[in-house]
């Protein structure tokens, strides 16, 4: 039944928008639901390794803030997903959100949160010399600092890394960014980066959900103001970089917030055009220019999971629905390839992982 519901949701393009495709989009599981000894599994990342194979991982266990949850990855190789193993794990505290990336000098970090919730997270790394065969010991940031929260931090071609955090108190979150110019040795947190609730008042809120709507149930209930977290950072070009942020406010839609000096100031956050579920979005810059984000286009559970592309980072269209039937896709985390194919990783169903690689020559110009 899983595998039928999954051909059903292989990926779709709008052919009004961008014509009949001469190369498919690819799409699929990980490991198979119901494959492993963890039953539930959330919030990927991925990374493109120095040999061009593909790794993934998340955290998975019996549920989200259960104390057997760990960080789980596996690699791509000739096409097919290695089986899940474990990467880090602490004992009998969760672990959460694990990220991705190489530094400028080209070691592998796997930066991840630990903590009985998002209030009470520190947050831990391990690095990998040898493209995640081996990893080194755990260690700990310093209090205060939270590393890059759920979405892949911005290597600019100097090494600086702008990473996007932020903190979810009690009916309040913000933004903050952390940035280092020493490949993670030493940081400067910047922020709090936050939406107005003058701004929030000033556009049309969005309306309730109806107590009987599908999706996520979270996500239902009356409009609130909390604030935004998640951010996903680009760059626009020159010294010109954006974020883009979950939120959870009475709009209910993405929020953006600029740095034109490389990640050391930034603007307050105001909303896109763009609805937000309150759930996690993602961004990338393509080589050309470019900016594709991966998003639920939608104010009410997580459900589509779609993809829009700008030429300016600002004006989007949406152009692939990844999908589309009634359930929870979600977290999703978006690279762009070594062969400007989009490569791309999301909850599935809280079941599992799923894959999705999409050709570059399938990303309409806009």
């Amino acid at each position: 039944m899983l595998k039928f519901l999954a051909s059903l949701s292989v990926v779709t393009l709008c052919i009004s928008s961008i014509g009949l495709a001469q190369s498919k989009p690819l799409s699929e599981f990980i490991f198979e639901p119901g494959s492993t000894s963890f039953p539930e599994s959330h919030a990927s990342t991925i990374v493109a390794l120095k040999n061009g194979e593909l790794m993934a991982a998340w955290f998975g266990g019996t549920k989200e803030r259960a104390p057997d949850v760990a960080i789980w990855g596996s690699r791509r190789v000739n096409g097919k997903w290695t089986a899940p193993v474990e990467l880090e794990r602490e004992k009998d505290v969760p672990s959460w959100n694990p990220v991705l990336f190489h530094t400028h000098d080209g070691r592998l970090w796997l930066y991840y949160k630990v903590g009985p919730s998002p209030g009470e997270w520190a947050a831990g790394r391990i690095h990998s010399d040898d493209e995640g065969k081996t990893w080194s010991k755990d260690e700990r940031l310093p209090a205060g600092l939270l590393g890059p929260i759920r979405a892949k931090p911005l290597v600019l071609d100097d090494g600086t890394i702008v990473s996007g955090t932020s903190i979810e108190a009690h009916e309040t979150w913000a933004a903050w960014v952390e940035r280092s110019t020493d490949n993670g040795k030493t940081w400067a947190k910047i922020g709090p980066i936050t939406v107005s609730r003058d701004v929030d008042a000033a556009e049309p809120p969005a309306p309730d959900p109806p107590k009987d709507a599908p999706g996520w149930a979270a996500d239902k209930g009356p409009r609130k103001y909390v604030g935004i977290i998640q951010p996903s950072i680009i760059s626009l070009g020159g010294k010109h970089l954006r974020l883009y942020a979950r939120t959870r406010t009475l709009a209910s839609k993405i929020a953006v917030a600029d740095s034109m000096d490389n990640g050391v100031t930034w603007t307050q956050a105001r909303f896109l055009d763009l609805p937000n579920n309150n759930s996690g979005i993602d961004a990338v810059t393509l080589k050309d220019g470019r900016v594709v984000m991966i998003f639920n286009n939608t104010t009410v559970g997580r459900t589509p999971l779609n993809l829009a592309v700008s030429t300016d980072g600002e004006h989007f269209r949406v152009f692939a629905t990844l999908e589309g039937t009634v359930g929870q896709y979600s977290y999703p985390a978006l690279i762009q390839g070594p062969d400007g194919s989009l490569e791309m990783t999301y909850t599935w169903q809280r079941k599992t992982i799923k894959y999705a690689h999409w050709p570059l020559s399938q990303v309409p110009k806009q």
